[in-house]
């Protein structure tokens, strides 16, 4: 049997309902085994880097040590917490990797709001979202080594600055799909605000992630 696939989805303590939806919803369309672990700020305990006021999730930088906690061995998968699939998330980890280093949807996207999900400031910057869904090749991002993610900037990280514009593939536009916009989604991304936030209970497609709750909740009563 083949080992599943690796998966690290980042984890905000305030949202804990987010991430037992992302996950079901994974687990329920995978036609292939799952290894899927949060990444928690709380539970890194050797971690240390200083806190950014501008950082809008417990895993802003923490993201970034995917590589290291895979010994930078094998592929792995890093996504945000608020998203939902809607498709299986065993299609990206078939995608060939030789000679990249990052797989990710390359977003371009500028959005015009000043304030995002739970109130926090809207900064724009390039290649913004490209870190929200990252199929990794471990052994090829040796330049995020623990320290790197302790002490470089935010723009280093978040824009792939260590890594050569032709190691980054992209993944098809079905995946990562931001909640504003339309078309076939296999994941969807609730960057407007989830349907799990105070305010945001009917948003765009909470009908959608509503629904997975509901499935959640009744698998866990029973």
């Amino acid at each position: 049997m083949a080992a599943p696939h690796r998966i690290f989805i980042g984890y905000d303590p305030s949202q804990h309902i987010s991430f037992e939806v992302l996950r079901h919803s994974l687990h329920k369309h995978a036609s292939q085994p799952l290894d899927i672990q949060a990444i928690d700020a709380a539970q890194l305990t050797d971690f240390a880097r200083p806190v950014d006021p501008l950082a809008s999730t417990p895993f802003t930088y923490t993201r970034f040590l995917v590589p290291h906690l895979m010994g930078y061995r094998g592929i792995a998968l890093f996504m945000d917490g608020d998203m939902l699939a809607l498709g299986d998330i065993s299609e990206l980890f078939a995608l060939p990797m030789d000679g990249l280093a990052l797989r990710v949807r390359q977003h371009d996207y500028n959005p015009s709001e000043t304030v995002k999900m739970g109130g926090k400031v809207q900064t724009q910057y390039p290649r913004k979202n490209w870190s929200s869904l990252m199929l990794m090749n471990c052994a090829e991002l040796g330049a995020w080594t623990k320290e790197a993610v302790e002490t470089q900037s935010g723009a280093w990280l978040h824009r792939f600055e260590a890594i050569p514009d032709e190691q980054i593939g992209d993944l098809s536009e079905e995946w990562n799909v931001l909640d504003h916009m339309t078309g076939p989604t296999k994941l969807l991304h609730y960057t407007s605000g989830g349907p799990w936030l105070a305010g945001c209970e009917d948003c765009d497609h909470a009908d959608l992630w509503h629904e997975y709750r509901r499935e959640h909740e009744a698998q866990t009563a029973s």
